[in-house]
């Protein structure tokens, strides 16, 4: 009697390839949403003086920037945007895409949602520590405008900031706030990615929805807003400490928890959200495209390259 030959495992997307998809996804994102990011980081770093705020409403900022500084300054610190989506975005997408296949089940059955979340958790944190760096001149290059003109930095270009950071400052500042910057990782993927999976899984099976790019825009979305509310108190931690001044040799904060204090104090604990519609503005598109982009990328690749038809892109 013949013996049964084993079914070959299925094709999948090699890890490098997912690494690559993930950064290209994140730095499609970033082209579109960069202007929404720069007025997230002007809110969340703006003072009240005198009573007064600096900006009213995230659409006040937006104006006084073009008003201020011109169109152009919308895009400042593009190129350390791109930097951090190449470097987090590619790291926490390959991470997690290449966990989610390894924690899925024989027959392709996706892991759990408290698992999703684990899985986000890990990938977020050693994504957040590779993209540092490209994170401090990122939020520098975008704080530059709204300082004094003797008191701006005036990088050129993110390599410009990297090597002026390591030559005035040292390495390690290129590392600063990276512990705050790995909390808001946290935080961010374990609600991103798996509040994305979760909802894309869940609208499915209502029958309403079918694989394709209005189910991704739906997950993307439920998955923007829940993940704005749960991060955004770490992130203006982070914001905060990246962008600090020694002054007389003494840091502006001690550690993420002296931020949240003094903002609450000063302003107020719902200060903790401000900038929530800019951050959502920014974070809802830019969730959206990633996840289109990468969903995209890997189904092409699934169909012209391992010559698989059907099924999702693997999120």
């Amino acid at each position: 009697m013949a013996s049964k030959e084993k079914p070959a495992p299925p094709a999948t997307i090699p890890n490098a390839v997912k690494f690559l998809f993930g950064g290209l996804a994140g730095m499609g994102a970033t082209c579109f949403v960069q202007p929404l990011d720069l007025v997230k980081n002007r809110m969340q770093l703006s003072n009240v003086v005198g009573g007064k705020k600096e900006y009213k409403t995230s659409f006040h900022a937006f104006q006084s920037i073009l008003r201020n500084e011109g169109v152009v300054a919308m895009y400042a610190g593009l190129s350390a945007g791109l930097l951090r989506q190449a470097t987090y975005t590619t790291t926490r997408l390959g991470i997690y895409t290449w966990l989610f296949d390894t924690f899925s089940g024989p027959n392709g059955e996706p892991p759990g949602f408290l698992m999703k979340a684990v899985l986000g958790m890990a990938a977020g944190v050693v994504g957040a520590f590779v993209g540092t760096p490209a994170e401090v001149a990122l939020i520098r290059m975008t704080s530059d405008g709204r300082a004094p003109v003797a008191e701006r930095r005036n990088y050129t270009s993110v390599v410009n900031a990297l090597a002026r950071i390591t030559k005035e400052e040292g390495v390690a500042t290129l590392w600063r706030g990276a512990i705050p910057t790995m909390g808001r990782a946290m935080v961010v993927n374990a609600a991103q990615l798996a509040s994305y999976s979760q909802a894309k899984q869940s609208l499915v099976t209502t029958g309403y929805f079918h694989e394709g790019i209005f189910l991704h825009f739906c997950a993307s979305m439920i998955s923007g807003l829940i993940t704005t509310a749960a991060s955004m108190p770490v992130d203006i931690a982070k914001t905060k400490i990246q962008n600090m001044k020694i002054i007389d040799g003494k840091p502006e904060f001690k550690g993420a928890g002296d931020v949240l204090v003094k903002v609450i104090k000063n302003e107020g604990f719902f200060a903790l959200w401000k900038g929530f519609t800019p951050y959502y503005a920014r974070l809802g598109p830019h969730t959206v495209l990633t996840f289109i982009f990468l969903e995209q990328m890997n189904s092409m690749y699934k169909v012209h390259v391992l010559g698989v038809s059907g099924g999702g892109g693997g999120l």
